[in-house]
Protein backbone atom coordinates (compact mmCIF):
# COMPACT_ATOMS: atom_id res chain seq x y z
CA UNK A 1 0.00 0.00 0.00
CA UNK A 2 1.58 3.61 -0.93
CA UNK A 3 2.38 6.24 1.33
CA UNK A 4 -0.22 8.42 0.23
CA UNK A 5 -3.32 6.15 0.68
CA UNK A 6 -1.53 5.44 4.35
CA UNK A 7 -1.68 9.20 5.09
CA UNK A 8 -4.77 10.24 3.79
CA UNK A 9 -7.38 11.39 7.02
CA UNK A 10 -10.04 8.79 7.24
CA UNK A 11 -13.66 9.99 5.57
CA UNK A 12 -16.23 11.46 8.26
CA UNK A 13 -19.65 9.73 7.55
CA UNK A 14 -21.37 11.33 10.15
CA UNK A 15 -24.06 13.80 9.52
CA UNK A 16 -23.11 17.63 9.54
CA UNK A 17 -25.12 19.89 11.46
CA UNK A 18 -26.86 22.74 9.96
CA UNK A 19 -25.38 25.70 8.98
CA UNK A 20 -25.60 28.46 10.98
CA UNK A 21 -23.95 31.15 8.29
CA UNK A 22 -27.39 32.23 6.73
CA UNK A 23 -27.82 36.42 7.36
CA UNK A 24 -28.71 38.10 9.88
CA UNK A 25 -29.53 41.73 10.62
CA UNK A 26 -26.88 43.71 12.83
CA UNK A 27 -27.61 44.40 16.11
CA UNK A 28 -28.34 48.18 15.50
CA UNK A 29 -31.11 47.15 13.27
CA UNK A 30 -33.97 46.97 16.01
CA UNK A 31 -33.30 50.54 17.14
CA UNK A 32 -33.26 52.14 13.32
CA UNK A 33 -36.34 50.21 12.98
CA UNK A 34 -37.76 51.87 16.17
CA UNK A 35 -36.40 55.30 14.98
CA UNK A 36 -38.33 54.87 11.80
CA UNK A 37 -41.00 53.89 13.29
CA UNK A 38 -40.97 57.05 15.39
CA UNK A 39 -40.48 59.27 12.76
CA UNK A 40 -43.15 57.64 10.76
CA UNK A 41 -45.37 57.96 13.97
CA UNK A 42 -44.79 62.05 14.44
CA UNK A 43 -44.54 61.94 10.46
CA UNK A 44 -48.44 60.61 10.50
CA UNK A 45 -49.72 62.48 13.39
CA UNK A 46 -48.46 66.22 12.00
CA UNK A 47 -50.14 65.30 8.66
CA UNK A 48 -52.93 63.78 9.65
CA UNK A 49 -53.46 67.12 12.44
CA UNK A 50 -53.77 64.90 15.40
CA UNK A 51 -53.25 66.98 18.97
CA UNK A 52 -52.85 63.90 20.50
CA UNK A 53 -49.59 62.23 21.32
CA UNK A 54 -51.19 59.19 22.22
CA UNK A 55 -52.29 58.73 18.50
CA UNK A 56 -48.48 59.57 17.34
CA UNK A 57 -47.41 56.39 19.31
CA UNK A 58 -50.04 54.17 18.47
CA UNK A 59 -48.79 54.81 14.56
CA UNK A 60 -45.17 54.35 15.42
CA UNK A 61 -45.74 51.37 17.14
CA UNK A 62 -47.70 49.84 14.88
CA UNK A 63 -45.40 50.35 12.38
CA UNK A 64 -42.32 49.24 14.35
CA UNK A 65 -43.94 45.72 14.41
CA UNK A 66 -45.14 45.40 11.16
CA UNK A 67 -41.41 46.64 9.66
CA UNK A 68 -39.81 44.55 12.09
CA UNK A 69 -41.81 41.48 10.88
CA UNK A 70 -41.16 42.52 7.13
CA UNK A 71 -37.14 43.46 7.48
CA UNK A 72 -36.52 40.31 9.25
CA UNK A 73 -38.71 38.04 6.75
CA UNK A 74 -36.94 39.36 3.99
CA UNK A 75 -33.06 38.76 5.74
CA UNK A 76 -33.51 35.75 7.98
CA UNK A 77 -36.73 34.19 6.87
CA UNK A 78 -39.99 33.97 8.28
CA UNK A 79 -39.61 31.74 11.16
CA UNK A 80 -37.10 34.01 12.19
CA UNK A 81 -39.59 36.55 11.52
CA UNK A 82 -42.17 35.42 13.78
CA UNK A 83 -39.50 34.81 16.78
CA UNK A 84 -38.68 39.06 16.61
CA UNK A 85 -42.28 40.11 15.84
CA UNK A 86 -42.93 38.60 19.76
CA UNK A 87 -40.24 40.24 21.13
CA UNK A 88 -41.44 43.28 19.26
CA UNK A 89 -44.51 43.27 21.25
CA UNK A 90 -43.32 42.60 24.34
CA UNK A 91 -41.33 46.05 23.68
CA UNK A 92 -44.13 47.41 22.47
CA UNK A 93 -46.06 46.46 25.64
CA UNK A 94 -43.32 47.16 28.23
CA UNK A 95 -43.08 50.84 26.72
CA UNK A 96 -47.00 51.31 26.46
CA UNK A 97 -47.02 50.59 30.42
CA UNK A 98 -43.47 52.45 31.38
CA UNK A 99 -44.78 55.32 29.40
CA UNK A 100 -47.89 56.71 31.46
CA UNK A 101 -45.74 56.15 34.54
CA UNK A 102 -43.13 58.25 33.61
CA UNK A 103 -45.40 60.95 32.09
CA UNK A 104 -47.36 60.81 35.45
CA UNK A 105 -44.21 61.15 37.87
CA UNK A 106 -42.75 63.73 35.68
CA UNK A 107 -46.18 65.87 35.86
CA UNK A 108 -46.43 65.43 39.29
CA UNK A 109 -42.48 66.28 40.41
CA UNK A 110 -42.67 69.49 37.93
CA UNK A 111 -46.19 71.01 39.51
CA UNK A 112 -45.35 69.98 43.00
CA UNK A 113 -42.23 71.93 43.11
CA UNK A 114 -43.39 74.50 42.68
CA UNK A 115 -44.57 75.75 46.18
CA UNK A 116 -42.74 72.30 47.91
CA UNK A 117 -40.09 73.87 50.42
CA UNK A 118 -39.47 74.22 54.23
CA UNK A 119 -42.24 76.61 54.97
CA UNK A 120 -44.86 74.45 52.82
CA UNK A 121 -43.61 71.24 55.01
CA UNK A 122 -43.77 72.89 58.80
CA UNK A 123 -47.08 74.93 58.15
CA UNK A 124 -50.64 74.29 58.36
CA UNK A 125 -53.53 75.69 56.93
CA UNK A 126 -54.58 77.52 59.95
CA UNK A 127 -55.88 81.41 59.87
CA UNK A 128 -56.26 80.90 55.73
CA UNK A 129 -58.93 80.24 53.07
CA UNK A 130 -58.56 77.84 50.54
CA UNK A 131 -58.25 79.57 47.68
CA UNK A 132 -55.72 82.15 49.02
CA UNK A 133 -51.72 81.91 48.62
CA UNK A 134 -49.43 80.36 51.42
CA UNK A 135 -50.28 77.92 53.70
CA UNK A 136 -48.51 74.40 54.01
CA UNK A 137 -49.09 70.53 54.54
CA UNK A 138 -48.07 69.80 58.02
CA UNK A 139 -51.05 68.85 59.64
CA UNK A 140 -52.04 66.52 56.50
CA UNK A 141 -48.99 64.58 56.76
CA UNK A 142 -49.24 64.21 61.12
CA UNK A 143 -52.55 63.14 60.19
CA UNK A 144 -51.48 60.61 57.82
CA UNK A 145 -48.67 59.15 59.75
CA UNK A 146 -50.62 58.71 63.03
CA UNK A 147 -53.96 57.06 60.94
CA UNK A 148 -51.78 54.64 58.75
CA UNK A 149 -49.58 53.84 61.32
CA UNK A 150 -52.49 52.68 63.92
CA UNK A 151 -53.95 50.96 60.47
CA UNK A 152 -50.55 48.56 60.50
CA UNK A 153 -50.15 48.61 64.33
CA UNK A 154 -53.37 46.68 63.85
CA UNK A 155 -53.56 44.89 60.64
CA UNK A 156 -50.23 43.30 60.21
CA UNK A 157 -50.21 41.18 63.53
CA UNK A 158 -53.84 39.96 62.98
CA UNK A 159 -53.02 39.61 58.73
CA UNK A 160 -49.93 37.65 60.06
CA UNK A 161 -51.29 35.57 62.72
CA UNK A 162 -54.14 34.25 60.19
CA UNK A 163 -52.00 33.58 57.52
CA UNK A 164 -49.57 31.34 60.11
CA UNK A 165 -52.65 30.00 61.24
CA UNK A 166 -53.82 29.06 57.01
CA UNK A 167 -50.36 27.61 56.39
CA UNK A 168 -49.11 25.80 59.45
CA UNK A 169 -52.38 24.89 61.19
CA UNK A 170 -55.37 25.60 59.28
CA UNK A 171 -57.71 22.05 58.42
CA UNK A 172 -61.09 21.69 57.59
CA UNK A 173 -63.96 23.63 57.18
CA UNK A 174 -62.75 26.85 59.54
CA UNK A 175 -59.71 27.35 56.97
CA UNK A 176 -61.87 26.96 54.41
CA UNK A 177 -64.47 29.73 55.73
CA UNK A 178 -61.58 31.92 56.65
CA UNK A 179 -59.69 31.34 52.83
CA UNK A 180 -63.26 32.42 51.86
CA UNK A 181 -63.63 35.43 53.65
CA UNK A 182 -60.14 36.95 52.96
CA UNK A 183 -60.91 36.18 49.21
CA UNK A 184 -63.93 38.50 49.86
CA UNK A 185 -62.57 41.01 51.93
CA UNK A 186 -59.88 41.57 49.05
CA UNK A 187 -62.44 43.26 46.31
CA UNK A 188 -64.34 45.00 49.36
CA UNK A 189 -64.44 48.86 47.69
CA UNK A 190 -63.07 51.56 50.61
CA UNK A 191 -66.78 53.30 50.79
CA UNK A 192 -67.89 50.61 52.13
CA UNK A 193 -65.27 49.72 54.84
CA UNK A 194 -66.01 53.27 56.20
CA UNK A 195 -69.70 53.11 55.70
CA UNK A 196 -69.07 49.93 58.00
CA UNK A 197 -67.13 51.93 60.73
CA UNK A 198 -68.90 54.81 60.43
CA UNK A 199 -72.42 52.86 61.08
CA UNK A 200 -71.17 50.97 64.28
CA UNK A 201 -68.08 53.37 65.82
CA UNK A 202 -69.58 56.59 64.93
CA UNK A 203 -73.17 56.20 64.78
CA UNK A 204 -73.85 53.34 67.09
CA UNK A 205 -71.24 53.66 69.78
CA UNK A 206 -71.54 57.50 69.62
CA UNK A 207 -67.49 57.66 69.28
CA UNK A 208 -67.20 60.53 66.98
CA UNK A 209 -65.44 61.38 63.98
CA UNK A 210 -61.09 61.01 65.15
CA UNK A 211 -58.36 59.91 63.17
CA UNK A 212 -58.48 56.99 64.60
CA UNK A 213 -61.71 55.81 63.35
CA UNK A 214 -60.52 56.58 59.93
CA UNK A 215 -57.50 54.17 60.92
CA UNK A 216 -60.00 51.20 61.92
CA UNK A 217 -61.63 51.34 58.35
CA UNK A 218 -58.02 51.36 56.75
CA UNK A 219 -56.74 48.42 58.70
CA UNK A 220 -59.95 46.47 57.23
CA UNK A 221 -58.76 47.35 53.75
CA UNK A 222 -55.37 46.23 54.65
CA UNK A 223 -56.01 42.65 56.41
CA UNK A 224 -56.71 41.13 53.70
CA UNK A 225 -53.47 42.46 51.50
CA UNK A 226 -51.22 41.04 54.45
CA UNK A 227 -52.85 37.92 54.69
CA UNK A 228 -52.53 37.01 51.21
CA UNK A 229 -48.80 38.48 50.59
CA UNK A 230 -47.93 36.43 53.77
CA UNK A 231 -49.36 32.89 53.00
CA UNK A 232 -47.62 33.06 49.90
CA UNK A 233 -44.79 33.95 51.40
CA UNK A 234 -44.88 31.22 53.67
CA UNK A 235 -46.04 28.72 51.43
CA UNK A 236 -42.64 29.19 49.57
CA UNK A 237 -40.46 28.34 52.76
CA UNK A 238 -39.41 24.49 52.03
CA UNK A 239 -40.77 21.95 54.30
CA UNK A 240 -37.12 20.88 54.56
CA UNK A 241 -36.48 23.35 56.63
CA UNK A 242 -40.08 22.78 59.11
CA UNK A 243 -38.77 18.71 58.93
CA UNK A 244 -35.29 19.45 60.06
CA UNK A 245 -36.12 21.57 63.24
CA UNK A 246 -38.96 19.42 64.10
CA UNK A 247 -36.79 16.23 63.83
CA UNK A 248 -34.36 18.34 66.52
CA UNK A 249 -37.09 17.96 68.74
CA UNK A 250 -37.92 21.98 68.47
CA UNK A 251 -41.54 22.87 69.12
CA UNK A 252 -43.36 23.99 66.15
CA UNK A 253 -44.43 27.20 67.36
CA UNK A 254 -40.66 27.93 68.09
CA UNK A 255 -39.94 26.54 64.14
CA UNK A 256 -42.52 28.90 62.92
CA UNK A 257 -41.08 31.80 64.81
CA UNK A 258 -36.98 31.29 64.36
CA UNK A 259 -37.44 29.00 61.05
CA UNK A 260 -40.39 29.50 59.08
CA UNK A 261 -40.90 33.47 59.40
CA UNK A 262 -37.02 34.74 59.51
CA UNK A 263 -36.85 32.72 55.86
CA UNK A 264 -39.81 34.67 54.65
CA UNK A 265 -38.95 37.97 56.35
CA UNK A 266 -38.22 39.76 53.24
CA UNK A 267 -41.48 39.16 51.25
CA UNK A 268 -43.33 39.31 54.35
CA UNK A 269 -42.20 43.16 54.83
CA UNK A 270 -42.77 43.53 51.08
CA UNK A 271 -46.73 42.32 50.94
CA UNK A 272 -46.97 44.44 54.09
CA UNK A 273 -45.80 47.92 52.43
CA UNK A 274 -47.70 47.01 49.19
CA UNK A 275 -50.60 47.16 52.09
CA UNK A 276 -49.52 49.78 53.68
CA UNK A 277 -49.00 51.99 50.02
CA UNK A 278 -52.23 51.18 48.90
CA UNK A 279 -54.43 52.73 52.28
CA UNK A 280 -51.92 55.74 52.21
CA UNK A 281 -53.58 57.07 49.33
CA UNK A 282 -57.05 55.87 50.12
CA UNK A 283 -59.43 58.79 50.44
CA UNK A 284 -63.16 57.53 50.63
CA UNK A 285 -62.83 56.26 54.78
CA UNK A 286 -60.62 59.51 55.62
CA UNK A 287 -63.32 61.56 53.82
CA UNK A 288 -65.89 59.97 55.90
CA UNK A 289 -64.87 59.10 59.07
CA UNK A 290 -61.76 61.87 59.79
CA UNK A 291 -63.75 64.49 58.44
CA UNK A 292 -60.87 66.73 57.55
CA UNK A 293 -59.59 69.91 59.34
CA UNK A 294 -57.18 73.39 58.17
CA UNK A 295 -55.46 72.65 61.99
CA UNK A 296 -52.95 70.65 63.26
CA UNK A 297 -54.23 68.19 65.60
CA UNK A 298 -51.52 65.71 67.00
CA UNK A 299 -54.18 63.29 69.04
CA UNK A 300 -55.67 60.67 66.43
CA UNK A 301 -58.52 59.74 69.47
CA UNK A 302 -60.12 63.09 69.66
CA UNK A 303 -61.55 65.67 67.21
CA UNK A 304 -61.05 65.37 63.54
CA UNK A 305 -58.15 65.54 61.54
CA UNK A 306 -56.45 66.08 58.34
CA UNK A 307 -54.70 63.66 55.73
CA UNK A 308 -52.66 63.72 52.81
CA UNK A 309 -55.20 62.29 50.46
CA UNK A 310 -57.83 64.44 51.53
CA UNK A 311 -55.73 67.40 51.70
CA UNK A 312 -55.34 66.97 48.03
CA UNK A 313 -58.53 66.60 46.98
CA UNK A 314 -59.84 69.19 49.08
CA UNK A 315 -57.32 71.64 47.09
CA UNK A 316 -58.26 70.30 43.39
CA UNK A 317 -61.38 71.00 44.60
CA UNK A 318 -61.28 74.54 44.87
CA UNK A 319 -59.89 75.15 41.73
CA UNK A 320 -57.73 78.44 42.03
CA UNK A 321 -54.38 78.36 40.59
CA UNK A 322 -52.71 78.34 44.50
CA UNK A 323 -54.47 75.46 45.77
CA UNK A 324 -53.81 73.35 42.48
CA UNK A 325 -50.40 74.21 43.11
CA UNK A 326 -50.99 72.42 47.17
CA UNK A 327 -52.66 70.02 45.73
CA UNK A 328 -49.73 68.86 43.21
CA UNK A 329 -47.01 69.76 45.85
CA UNK A 330 -49.10 67.51 48.24
CA UNK A 331 -48.93 64.67 46.21
CA UNK A 332 -45.58 64.79 45.77
CA UNK A 333 -45.29 64.68 49.40
CA UNK A 334 -47.28 61.24 49.45
CA UNK A 335 -45.56 59.98 46.68
CA UNK A 336 -42.06 60.49 48.80
CA UNK A 337 -43.59 58.65 52.27
CA UNK A 338 -44.58 56.38 50.24
CA UNK A 339 -41.28 55.31 48.67
CA UNK A 340 -39.43 56.29 51.62
CA UNK A 341 -41.62 53.10 53.44
CA UNK A 342 -40.55 51.12 51.06
CA UNK A 343 -37.26 51.53 50.99
CA UNK A 344 -37.29 51.25 55.19
CA UNK A 345 -38.98 47.91 54.59
CA UNK A 346 -36.12 46.68 51.46
CA UNK A 347 -33.41 47.21 54.87
CA UNK A 348 -35.26 45.80 57.22
CA UNK A 349 -36.23 42.98 54.95
CA UNK A 350 -32.14 42.65 54.24
CA UNK A 351 -31.25 42.95 57.70
CA UNK A 352 -33.29 40.08 59.11
CA UNK A 353 -32.80 37.68 56.83
CA UNK A 354 -31.28 34.88 56.55
CA UNK A 355 -27.62 34.97 55.91
CA UNK A 356 -25.63 33.18 53.49
CA UNK A 357 -22.82 30.95 54.78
Amino acid sequence: MSNALMNRPPVDDRPQPPSFSKRRLPRWAPAAIALVSVAAGCGAGLLAGWQSRVQWGLIAALVFVAGTYLVTTVVEGKRQAKDRIATSLVWVCFVLAIVPLASLAWTTVTRGLRVLDGYFLSHSMAGLQNDEPGGGVYHAIIGTLEQVGLATLMAVPIGLLTAVYLVEYGRGRLAKAVTFFVDVMTGIPSIVAGLFILSTWVLTFGMGFSGFAGSMALAILMMPVVVRSTEEMLKLVPDELREASLALGVPKWRTILKVVLPTAVGGIATGVMLAVARITGETAPVLLLVSGSMFINNDPFNDVQSSLPLYVFEQYAVGTPAAVDRAWAAALVLIAIVMLLNLLARGIARWKAPKAR
